[in-house]
């Protein structure tokens, strides 16, 4: 009876046994698969990671190309700009005569340029004065070269007060220059971004009175307007807009004089 009972007590304690074993097998299996699943996620997000940081590296490189170019683009048309705004300023100017202090070429009667830049002209009691001394010969790319420093010191670097010391040196150096309607203009714009409105004025004004058809006039002239009404001459730079408006209709000047006329009736409002 006693084995009996021992057989019977032990035969459930190794189905137990079996049972825990199986099991053991069933959780190793499955955390093997979970690891291997885990092992595998990985290696694809490390891949991913790995493709990703090729598209931004290969972004990254597409944007330094196109930095370039656009960096190659605005210094082309920037050359361009210099080229045609000398060119079309020679052509306006190719009838000029060769005397300098000529009637019809006041701007290069002064023998020395005024104190002030922007009044550099002569007027023409001073012409005779200029006419007794043979005008001296002019460098044709030294001419050039001083305009287009002058130029790139306000457009490329900004630097407006050094632009308008360059302005005002072209125009003592080259008065006879066809550039010197132009270089009326930049002097005004150099004074203008730095708020120093009335020698800016006087620069604009300068050029309307001396150079009356320069292509630059209707830019002048807006400008004026600009600057009579940050000098509280709200009704004198209101009357330059307007002919603005009508004597150049069409042109850029034209769009942005008709704009600050907008602006300027609703704030009367």
């Amino acid at each position: 009876m006693t084995v009996v009972a021992a057989l019977v007590a032990a035969t459930p304690a190794a189905a137990q046994r079996l049972s825990l074993g199986e099991r053991v097998t069933l959780l190793e299996n499955k955390a093997n698969t979970e690891n291997q699943a885990a092992v595998q996620g990985n290696i694809e997000a490390q891949n991913r990671i790995v493709q990703l940081q090729s598209e931004v590296q290969s972004l990254r490189n597409q944007i330094e190309t196109l930095q370039n170019e656009i960096e190659q683009l605005k210094q082309t048309n920037r050359q361009q700009y210099l080229d045609l705004d000398g060119r079309l300023a020679r052509l306006e100017g190719g009838a000029a005569p060769a005397n300098p202090a000529s009637p019809q070429n006041p701007a290069a009667a002064p023998a020395a340029p005024a104190a002030n830049p922007a009044t550099a002209p002569a007027t023409a009691a001073q012409a005779p004065a200029a006419d007794a001394a043979a005008p001296a010969a002019v460098d044709p790319a030294a001419e050039e070269a001083a305009y287009q420093a002058a130029l790139d010191a306000l457009v490329e670097r900004f630097e407006a007060d050094e632009s308008a010391r360059l302005f005002q040196r072209f125009l003592r150096d080259y008065p006879a220059s066809a550039l010197v309607p132009n270089a009326y203009y930049w002097l005004g714009e150099s004074y203008y971004v730095t708020q120093n409105y009335e020698l800016a004025l006087e620069a604009f004004q300068t050029l309307l009175s001396q150079h009356a058809g320069s292509r630059k006039e209707g830019d002048a002239l807006l400008k004026l307007g600009y600057c009579q009404i940050a000098l509280g001459q709200r009704a004198a730079g209101e009357e330059s807009l307007r002919q603005v408006s009508a004597r150049f209709a069409g042109t850029d000047a034209a769009g942005k004089a008709e704009s600050r006329l907008r602006t300027l009736a609703l704030e009367n409002r």
